[in-house]
């Protein structure tokens, strides 16, 4: 897995059966579940590439009041160096880093600006390939809202190597900064909306046809907060809600 790259994206959800049916149903993904001590694992699969995991918000989060959410995960060449390096350019640790038997190891991290995000090594031998980027079912894009998405790019950039592309000025919504890693655009960084509480990530699902899938949102008791828009290269998203709360994004084609 290349450092600075997103190599897994986990939903952390307070209804497992809900939220499998949403999404399958959503982005036309399958799912395989996975024993692993003390809990069930679902991975949702784009044809035979696994490309999300599905679990039980923590009990800790819970308590301290976090919602369903999406969280990706980076790949990074030592989880632990990669952790204290986070803390020491004004981040947080959440989660220190934990081994995940027969897979790898991860911490969950927060930057100055309180976004959360993990970072991930995998076991030799237990690497999954990364699924494009282009690939229907896949994540096509990665969006940071930040209270200072300057300061947030000088952090990722300290942490994964991450360049500046594009950037585009949205007129009062103010600079929308394309990040890279390489010669790979993964996403945009903004300002948060004051509307917006808090910092956070936010993860585009592809899907084939943006006005079936918008459609399977609502009828599938999902609410869809934005769009269809157009966006830059002719193609349309929408912003929603899973109906457990949780904050996503899809990104397709119109086909009609």
């Amino acid at each position: 897995m290349p450092q600075g790259r997103f190599c897994w994206y986990e939903l952390m959800t307070n209804d497992q059966a809900g939220a499998k049916a949403f999404y399958t149903k959503v982005v036309d993904w399958g799912t395989q579940d996975v024993p692993m001590p003390g809990m069930t694992y679902t991975m949702f699969r784009a044809g035979e590439t696994p490309v999300t995991g599905l679990m039980d918000l923590p009990e800790p989060a819970r308590k301290m009041g976090v919602p369903p959410c999406w969280i990706g995960y980076v790949a990074v060449d030592d989880v632990d160096a990669a952790a204290a390096k986070a803390k020491s350019l004004g981040g947080q640790v959440h989660v220190p880093p934990t081994d995940i038997p027969n897979v790898g190891r991860f911490a969950a991290i927060a930057d100055p600006q309180g976004a959360a995000i993990s970072i991930f090594k995998g076991n030799a031998g237990s690497e999954m390939p990364l699924p494009r980027q282009d690939m229907t079912g896949g994540i096509g894009w990665h969006e940071l809202y930040s209270a200072d998405w300057q300061k947030g790019f000088d952090f990722y950039s300290a942490m994964f190597g991450w360049q500046k592309g594009d950037a585009m000025d949205m007129g009062a919504m103010g600079t929308y900064q394309i990040f890279k890693s390489g010669d790979v655009s993964l996403g945009g960084m903004m300002n948060k909306p004051p509307q917006m509480p808090v910092s956070a990530w936010q993860y585009y699902l592809n899907v084939a046809d943006i006005d079936a899938a918008t459609t399977r949102v609502t009828q599938s008791g999902g609410q869809v907060m934005m769009g269809p828009i157009q966006v830059p290269g002719g193609d349309w998203v929408i912003h929603g809600r899973d109906p457990q709360g949780a904050a996503f994004a899809l990104f397709g084609k119109k086909k009609g």
